[in-house]
């Protein structure tokens, strides 16, 4: 009996820890969930890793398991697969995406993009060519909670944002990581900016440029300190300084640090009317809830859980089945121009503080 709800088929490539999570989600059972969603190929840099993945996701032996290649190759062509997920290492993401595109796969990938902008728009030229559906993995744009943030923002319930602080911190026990560690090797975009700066940077997104989803933000300066080490940076100091048509003035403050973890607070939304605090019990990737203070004393939280089973990985996938579905290339949440003002951004922060990575001379 056929569903009449949207079914998307799944090629993985990629079994580390972010592939892992993403598959959970996948495989959660959601009766209420708007799309089915289904696994059908594995790639991995051997088969017998690709084996290790399935048999840790697909424990009860009466499911069934997804076909395992050892080239990601296959997953591309291969007639079971509709869509393509990318988490590989960042420096293989551009031609990732370009050889799933030539199969003819819509593709999700993981961010960061690409290593610059060049890179993204070169995929993102291909994708418009060959009229397939491609997206960013920020999964933390589909977050509910998010959503609703940006609601309340754009509706003014704190007035005109003055000023924003987002930190996020990840301890990842630096000394102790290998110099191959895709945190700490240039040569596979190491560093925080790529890794975990993206996030406060959404968040500004989020907060100033939602109007503007994908374009250039109106009269934006940059100003930043990033502390490089070794060839990557392991802190990141980001202002963005905003300027209205009307000669208003607000910035967005973003930090990044490889070497200590973020507060539960781990934001706050300064606007003329109130505040916002943002509140997590993870990570300011998967952000649970944010509370609003008004001037007159009024306190007004708001919590948010994900669905059973999983860690929010759902919300975006859902997000790309439903597009495809409606015959979409892009998405409304995630489209292909915030990926590249994104990552024009990032280059132009890397740029201020003569930090390159060998991506950058091709």
């Amino acid at each position: 009996m056929s569903s009449s709800k949207p079914e998307l088929r799944w090629g993985i490539i990629g079994t580390g820890w972010i592939a892992s999570i993403f598959v959970n989600d996948l495989l959660a059972n959601r009766p209420n969930a708007p799309a089915i969603h289904m696994i059908t190929a594995i790639g991995s840099s051997s088969k017998a890793k690709g084996a290790q993945f399935v048999d840790r996701h697909w424990k009860d032996s009466s499911s069934i398991k997804p076909t395992v290649y050892e080239t990601y190759q296959a997953v591309y062509t291969s007639t079971d697969v509709d869509i393509v997920y990318i988490a590989t290492p960042h420096t293989l993401h551009k031609q990732n995406c370009l050889d799933a595109m030539a199969a003819g796969k819509h593709v999700l990938c993981e961010k960061p993009f690409t290593i610059n902008a060049s890179e993204a728009q070169e995929v993102i030229t291909m994708a418009r060519a060959n009229g397939v559906y491609v997206m960013e993995a920020v999964w933390t744009r589909f977050f509910p909670m998010v959503l609703e943030l940006q609601n309340k923002i754009q509706r003014g319930v704190v007035g005109r944002v003055r000023r924003s602080i987002v930190e996020i911190g990840l301890k990842a026990d630096w000394a102790e990581q290998p110099s191959t560690s895709r945190l700490k090797d240039p040569a596979l975009g190491g560093g925080a900016l790529l890794n975990i700066g993206f996030y406060p940077l959404t968040f500004a997104s989020v907060v100033y440029g939602d109007g503007l989803l994908g374009e250039p933000h109106p009269k934006v300066k940059v100003t930043s300190q990033l502390m490089v080490v070794e060839g990557v940076d392991e802190s990141d100091a980001i202002l963005l300084t905003y300027t209205a048509q009307d000669g208003f003035r607000s910035s967005a403050i973003c930090l990044a640090t490889v070497h200590s973890r973020h507060s539960s607070e781990f934001g706050r939304i300064e606007g003329t009317e109130g505040s916002i605090i943002l509140f997590t019990d993870t990570g300011p990737s998967s952000p649970r809830g944010f509370q609003i203070r008004s001037k007159d004393g009024k306190e007004e939280k708001f919590s948010f859980s994900h669905e059973p089973g999983t860690l929010g990985f759902v919300y975006e996938a859902d997000g790309v089945a439903m597009d495809i579905a409606a015959g979409k290339l892009e998405s409304d949440v995630m489209p292909l121009g915030e990926t590249l003002r994104m990552m024009r951004l990032m280059d132009e922060i890397r740029a201020q503080n003569n930090f390159g990575y060998p991506q950058d001379d091709n």
